[in-house]
Formats: structure tokens, sequence, C-alpha cells
């Protein structure tokens, strides 16, 4: 059976050995909001950035983040990811980032959905900081998540 402790026998943190594991289906999806003056916003729906497309170069920032979270967050596997999708959805005053990430394989996606959210949350904020330094970036979150031997989550009350 696999070992699923993070840490050795001497206590030093480890990856956890998947190598036990059955390959499902894994899918992950996660948000960032950015929340943002009115104008920042309009400026950025109607692209007017003097930068160019916000929303595109947000979403292939989001998609490189996600495939590179196994070299931001120490003990995530290297996955083969199939497929990074982010949406992009606007309120009154904010921008709802939604990244899912989804393979075949032994572990979860829920981190590389959630770097590919955040990154590209980031990414709008570093475009758009010369127009509106008041931008916040928050409600970062896990939506929903399958596949796996916990089986499906679906977040509650958002």
């Amino acid at each position: 059976m696999a070992e699923f402790s993070h840490f050795d026998e001497s206590g030093r943190a480890r990856m956890v050995d998947v190598s036990g594991k059955e390959a499902t289906v894994r899918e992950a999806a996660a948000r960032a909001i950015v929340h943002m003056h009115p104008e920042t916003l309009a400026m950025i729906r109607e692209g007017r950035h003097a930068k160019g497309d916000v929303l595109a170069v947000a979403q292939v920032a989001g998609i490189m983040g996600a495939k590179k979270t196994p070299d931001l967050i120490p003990m995530c596997h290297p996955l083969m990811l199939e497929s990074v999708k982010l949406a992009f959805n606007f309120g009154t005053q904010h921008l709802e980032i939604v990244a899912t990430a989804r393979l075949s394989g032994k572990t979860g996606v829920e981190m590389e959905a959630l770097t590919g959210a955040t990154v590209a949350a980031l990414t709008v904020y570093d475009m758009c900081k010369a127009v509106d330094k008041d931008m916040v970036i928050g409600d970062i979150c896990l939506l929903s998540k399958t596949g796996g031997k916990s089986g499906p989550y679906a977040r509650q009350g958002d």
C-alpha cells in the first residue's frame, strides 16, 4: 500500500509516494477575484489598455503558471497536464478568473488550478497597476475537483 505521509521517518518533509495509486481522470477548478475600479474593468472589457489585450495575456500566464506549479510549490509532483482552461467573468467592480486543469494520473490537479488562477490574477494586476493601484486580489479558492480516492468535491455557498 502507498504511504501518504508528507514526512519521512526522521521527520523531514518529502513528496507523497503515489506509486500505489490508480490513475484516474482528475479535474479541478479554482478561482481568484481581482477587485478594481469600474473604469479599469471597462478598459479591460473594451480592450482599451495601452499594453494590449489584458485577458489574452492573463490567459497565457495562467496556463503557464499551472504548468510550472511543481517549480513553485516544493512538494507538488510534476504532472503531464492534458488541459488547462481559463475563464473570465465580469462583475460590477471585479474580474473573476476561473482556471480548470485536467489530466489522467495518480495525483490531483488542485494546486495547478489554484496556481493558474492566481498567476492570471497577478498578471491582470501587473498589466493594470499603472491605472489602478487600488486593485485587490483575493477570494482564491478551490471550486471543485473530481477523480481520485477521495472522490468529488464541490465548494458550497458560492
